[in-house]
């Protein structure tokens, strides 16, 4: 098979397709590409998450980077993704391996390459990579070293990579005030690599945060994925209406996305939270630089631009393109569709555990619950709402699904006249009045996602149901 990377890495279904060989595939790509571009000697952090055999998998490409002599930094620990990415930045390291599937179901298990930047490798990365990986799979040959020699010689070394950044995070955001606000927080952690990062930055004053899946479980039960959307946050939900708490937050398997739950155990969307972060940025702290957003975004990203007098940038689905623009561009929010927002006072790369903090300090600065902050935004934007469906479709039908999409060409979706159509990422269709829908197959899973925004939650379910229509499914 030959192994491409998605919109963030290279994804497998356990035992299938990720296998150890093909993760020592990977590991000797990389190897090769830090040798070739001479970012060898800074070595590299190999981190991983909760899923089944993720610590061995990473052992794996360790044992190979040391076989190249190169030298690695591997994780004591299971981690969260922008922590591993943030060990790259404080141990000058020429980038990070991360075996995780993030959000993806539980048979799944996946391999991220982070360049030095510490965010998601850029399309020009991944075509170098995926050339390397493919030579090694041609030829077969991997270059690997025994985990007990590698140590003995020192080419691997064990660091516990969470206190690194614990100390910047509280540069980033009062932890204090936080602590002493008061706040009765929910957090559910997915079963994953964020467990137990709340509680030990936010309890010990009069805040209490309350998590449920803390625990290691790589089956992920009572959830289709580790994904902080609606269907699969029930027991958050149950726990902020049960025990009348303030806020519940959520983070996916490997803790780069964010999700939210307010007070009256309604989802609050991830356009939604985007849009609240954006403006917690610009009107709470003051900051002024650009906003990048993917185009499945939310257009509310354009109005607080128009209001705030600071440029929007589009990109196609990812952070390998949203990452390399806020570096470009020192864009102080990057975000998209799927939960991840990664700010420009950090790293360019999603971070569910830095989201969440921000969105608690735009409670606790305005004194607002966060069915007032929804308000408070769309008093500033109009309404905009959204909604997505993911739909599972034979593969091979997928060829005849994609010629329906491409060909469609309608005057108009849901009563809307269709104003502009483009193929940047899947097709998207720009509608009177500001709503819009995208037909689009997934970068990380066998789907098709059709999501849609417009003025009112009717409307949005109208424009879901006609991708359905244009996609025969």
């Amino acid at each position: 098979m030959a192994i491409k990377f998605g919109t963030d890495g290279w994804r497998g279904i356990i035992a299938d397709d990720f296998t150890f060989e093909n993760v020592r595939f990977c590991a000797q790509g990389v190897a090769q590409y830090l040798l070739g571009t001479g970012q060898a000697p800074r070595g590299l952090v190999v981190g991983y998450d909760t899923r089944f055999a993720s610590e061995d998998f990473a052992a794996a490409v360790a044992e190979v980077m040391a076989g190249n002599g190169i030298k690695t930094i591997l994780c004591d620990r299971s981690a969260p993704t922008p922590v591993v990415s943030y060990n790259i930045i404080t141990r000058a390291a020429a980038g990070a391996a991360i075996i995780t599937a993030s959000h993806n179901p539980a048979r799944w298990n996946g391999f991220k390459f982070k360049p030095e930047y510490a965010g998601s490798a850029s399309p020009e990365v991944i075509t170098a990579l995926e050339d390397q990986i493919g030579r090694v799979e041609a030829s077969r040959r991997v270059m690997l070293l025994p985990m007990s020699q590698a140590l003995h010689q020192g080419l691997v070394q064990h660091v516990e990579p969470k206190s690194a950044y614990l100390r910047h995070i509280g540069s980033l955001v009062d932890l204090e005030a936080l602590k002493t606000a008061g706040l009765r927080i929910g957090l559910d952690a997915m079963y994953g690599a964020g467990a137990g990062y709340f509680p030990s930055l936010l309890n010990g004053g009069s805040t209490q945060v309350q998590e449920i899946h803390g625990e290691r479980n790589p089956l992920f039960p009572g959830m289709a994925q580790p994904e902080p959307v609606a269907h699969n946050l029930k027991g958050l939900t149950d726990l902020i209406t049960e025990r009348s708490l303030d806020v519940g937050l959520a983070l996916d398997g490997d803790a780069d996305r964010a999700g939210a739950v307010d007070e009256k155990g309604q989802f609050i969307t991830p356009l939604q939270m985007f849009a609240l972060l954006a403006l917690y940025l610009l009107e709470v702290r003051g900051f002024r630089g650009p906003l990048v957003k993917s185009l499945t975004a939310t257009s509310m990203i354009y109005r607080l631009g128009e209001l705030y007098q600071v440029p929007v940038h589009e990109t196609p689905v990812g952070f390998k393109y949203i990452g390399p623009i806020m570096l470009q561009e020192k864009a102080i929010i990057g975000g998209e569709e799927s939960g991840g927002f990664g700010c420009g006072c950090h790293i360019p790369e999603r971070d569910g555990i830095l989201s969440n903090l921000f969105f608690i300090d735009l409670m606790v600065r305005t004194g607002k619950r966060p069915s007032e902050l929804v308000q408070y935004l769309y008093e500033k934007t109009g309404q905009h709402h959204y909604q997505r469906e993911d739909l599972i479709f034979p593969q091979g039908q997928r060829e005849a699904v994609q010629k329906r999409v491409t060909q469609a060409r309608p005057d108009a979706l849901a009563g809307l006249p269709v104003l502009e159509r483009d193929t940047i990422d899947g097709v998207r269709f720009r509608l009177r009045g500001g709503a819009w829908l995208v037909v689009r197959f997934s970068g990380t899973e066998p789907l098709l996602r059709i999501y849609a925004e417009a003025e009112s939650p009717q409307r949005a379910r109208e424009l879901i149901n006609a991708g359905r229509d244009i996609a025969g499914l």
